[in-house]
């Protein structure tokens, strides 16, 4: 009988593509049926095109803000509420949070939570500072929702080294590479255009520094830029000296991509990076930020240049554009390992973390509590480990827990208030 799997997803971010490109592969053998339950924003038209054709894919549409946005705990409280009567409804085997606060949620199934980004770590690589005092509450639902969980991954090392730097050691703790169908992905004539792709608004994606570069580049040069530019919370990003594209369907994105000779990601902060891994497949040679995950990504199949050098990617971009013999050889690099990371390779690293996830520890069922316990930050730097390698499935880091440190339910704190993740551990 084939697995159910209760998955969640927001959907202003790429973690929308990352779930419907697993829930794909996961049904390709016909061993998991998929529930997707949505956060954010509503579903747009072509987001449900995009669902309805993932095969086997039922989407459970919630309106509740995200865990990062601007005073959300109500939203984050309700929607607790909505998964745990999802669960009882659809009785999953397991529950997969592409998010963090629900992990301590009392679900009867194992939990896996899986990082695809924070606030404590955006920050410290974007602003070079630790996040202000107003996001401790993030910093403690967080937390508690990774101690919680039965099961946590990411999609690099270097993620996963994130967590444990800013929410202290793991237990049972896995990097699952992303991947993308290469069959989306075609390579046509290219053209002189440099693209990047990605939230504008998000600062982690360097844009400015794309549009200080485009000047200088020689004709008939130009440098694009493809992604949504206004914030969710209010606000507008409009960099000059480039053109923008909007916000592109992905089929109209594939199409730009493989016209482009060049993609540029000249990224403060990016986890894994699926844009770069798209570009890849559609043949671009790659000029990405100088930052641990991508290295860990790409390996010598890029070009790297430090975010805060705008000198070195006018120069990386200007010496490319200058070679077609390098801009082949790199992209060629780049396509052998993107071919790599594919969505067959992914799924068998969730199921293998899904098999590893002891089914018989189901959580007593008690009454939820809000996700904000009062709960001390981890110290930075507490139970990092080293860096590993990227491997074609789940990569196991072997952490050990606090051996005080209990899992899976909400011990009561004084007056039944609050509560704490079994005890310790910071």
């Amino acid at each position: 009988m084939a697995a159910r799997i209760l998955m969640t997803a927001d959907t202003v971010g790429g973690v929308w593509t990352y779930a419907l490109e697993l829930a794909r592969a996961l049904h390709q053998n016909g061993d998991c049926e998929i529930a997707l339950a949505t956060m954010g924003r509503p579903l747009s038209p072509r987001q449900w095109e995009e669902a309805h054709a993932v095969p086997n894919l039922r989407v459970h549409e919630g309106r509740f803000k995200l865990e990062w946005m601007d005073d959300p705990w109500d939203d984050v409280r309700r929607a607790g509420d909505w998964l745990l009567d999802l669960e009882a409804h659809l009785r999953p085997d397991v529950v997969h949070l592409n998010g963090y606060a629900h992990g301590n949620l009392p679900f009867r199934a194992p939990v896996l939570c899986v990082g695809h980004s924070c606030v404590l770590s955006w920050w410290r690589a974007v602003k070079g500072e630790d996040a202000p005092p107003e996001w401790g509450a993030y910093r403690r639902a967080v937390r508690q929702g990774l101690w919680s969980a039965h099961a946590v991954a990411a999609p690099t090392p270097a993620m996963l080294r994130a967590l444990q730097t800013h929410y202290g050691p793991l237990p049972d703790a896995f990097v699952v590479p992303n991947g993308r169908d290469p069959s989306l992905f075609s390579i046509t004539d290219k053209e002189p255009v440099i693209l990047s792709a990605g939230r504008l608004w998000d600062e982690a994606k360097n844009v400015g520094a794309l549009a200080s570069a485009a000047p200088v580049l020689p004709a008939p040069w130009a440098v694009h830029v493809a992604g949504e530019s206004r914030h969710p919370e209010g606000g507008e990003a409009a960099p000059s000296n480039v053109r923008l594209l909007g916000l592109l369907s992905p089929r109209a994105l594939a199409d730009r991509l493989a016209r482009a000779s060049i993609y540029a990601l000249p990224a403060r902060y990016e986890p894994f990076g699926l844009s770069a891994l798209e570009a890849a497949l559609s043949g671009c040679a790659l000029v990405l930020g100088d930052i641990p995950s991508l290295r860990e990504v790409w390996g010598d199949a890029a070009v790297f240049v430090s975010p805060d050098d705008p000198d070195a990617l006018r120069h990386a971009l200007q010496s490319l554009a200058q070679d077609p013999a390098l801009r082949t050889r790199l992209a060629d690099a780049a396509l052998s390992r993107a071919r790599a990371y594919t969505p067959c390779r992914m799924a068998d690293g969730y199921r293998e973390i899904y098999g590893r996830m002891d089914a018989a520890a189901v959580r007593p069922a008690l009454t939820p509590r809000p996700p904000l316990p009062n709960v001390p930050a981890a110290p930075v730097g507490e139970g990092v480990p080293a860096a590993g390698d990227v491997r074609g499935f789940a990569y196991s880091a072997s952490f050990s827990p606090s051996p005080t440190a209990k899992r899976g339910y909400w011990e009561r704190g004084p007056g039944g208030e609050g509560g704490n993740p079994g005890g310790g551990g910071s």
